[in-house]
């Protein structure tokens, strides 16, 4: 038994054709396949990095094909009948990583190793996502979560993927309040990162970003964060840091060499969270490191912490309203890939509307 409001339209969706070409076409609209499923009409969506990764060809696990698209927010059409969290015409995000619920990694909360055949990172890789009129999201129990009325699509945005990533971060980096907190990289990421380190309350933030417009923007909405540029990255910690390094870095750009910057900036003992994504291999030059027992935390994210933020934003400690620099409809989503893509106008983020 469903609670369905129907639709036979087809629906716009923007596809995954091969490597360094999307396409915006004529879908069928989804349907419910399994009773812990949900369709989901979207509102609001953005584009993240990882779509980036998918059309360069950085994500092997990528299936043409697909509709692209892990970053939405939306009005509940349909629930399968094991469905009881949400029902038809609830507000929701939508969790970037389906997760059953039930296997061991999902019991211990590592959800982006559920074991599922869809499990982890599903959405917009290995099955439609929501760069689309409609998406199902499989697990709807475990993946969807309720907005909210006090908080706006544009407020709960980031919340299941960006966000989360960010609050993932910062909790398995295991911030005290004496630490010295670097973060590599003030994209939008890096910024969600920051929101959620802040909420820590660390002795220091560094916030390290070779964009004038990012490391501006950085300076603007949070004046308590230095910012400094890569050059001037490991002389300032070292500086600013009585332990000879960062307690904690966080790297979340993600370039050619802010991986050895990230450890380089460590102290010894230091933890490094790995939160980038890369388009090559990285190099653990051990002989280089040796004495300086780092421990190093790698993604993806385990995004099972929607409703605490969402909390968090409910209570006005969250805001990234900010981000949003511009907005596209979903028929002119290839525009807004290419200003993305190539960092124009001082973009951030991009909602991209039906």
């Amino acid at each position: 038994m469903s609670n369905k409001i129907t639709n036979a339209k087809p629906m716009l969706a923007y596809t995954y054709i091969s490597p360094g070409k999307f396409e915006l076409i004529d879908k069928p609209k989804p349907e419910l396949q399994s009773p812990r499923d949900a369709i989901v009409r979207i509102t609001l969506g953005s584009i993240c990095t990882s779509d980036l990764h998918i059309k360069h060809g950085s994500v092997p696990r990528a299936v043409p094909g697909i509709t692209v698209g892990h970053e939405m927010v939306g009005v509940v059409e349909e629930v399968g009948s094991e469905v009881r969290n949400v029902k038809a015409g609830d507000r929701v995000t939508v969790n970037v990583e389906t997760f059953c619920g039930e296997c061991f990694f999902c019991k211990n909360g590592f959800v982006n190793n559920c074991t599922d055949p869809n499990g982890g990172w599903a959405l917009g890789c290995r099955i439609d996502g929501g760069q689309a009129e409609y998406v199902r999201v499989p697990y709807a129990d475990q993946g969807l979560n309720r907005i909210p009325d006090s908080v706006s699509d544009e407020q709960a945005l980031f919340v299941g993927d960006v966000l989360a990533t960010g609050f993932w971060a910062a909790r398995i980096s295991e911030i005290k309040p004496d630490d010295t907190v670097l973060i590599i990289g003030a994209g939008p990421t890096g910024i969600c990162t920051l929101l959620c380190v802040m909420l820590k309350q660390p002795k220091h933030i560094i916030v390290c970003e070779k964009s004038p417009e990012r490391a501006r923007f950085v300076r603007e909405h949070y004046p308590s964060v230095e910012v400094v540029a890569p050059e001037d990255c490991i002389a300032t910690v070292r500086q600013k840091c009585e332990r000879g390094g960062a307690d904690v870095v966080l790297e979340v750009a993600g370039a050619e060499d802010t991986f050895r910057l990230a450890w380089e900036c460590a102290r010894p003992n230091a933890i490094v969270t790995v939160v980038a994504l890369y388009d090559k291999p990285q190099m653990l030059p051990l002989p280089e490191m040796y004495g300086k027992n780092l421990t190093f935390k790698t993604g993806g994210v385990d995004g099972c912490d929607c409703a605490e933020i969402l909390s968090l934003i409910e209570a006005g400690k969250i805001d990234t309203t900010p981000l949003i620099t511009h907005r596209y409809k979903l028929a002119d989503i290839a525009d807004a890939y290419h200003l993305l893509e190539n960092k124009l106008d001082g973009v951030i983020k991009v909602a991209v509307e039906p």
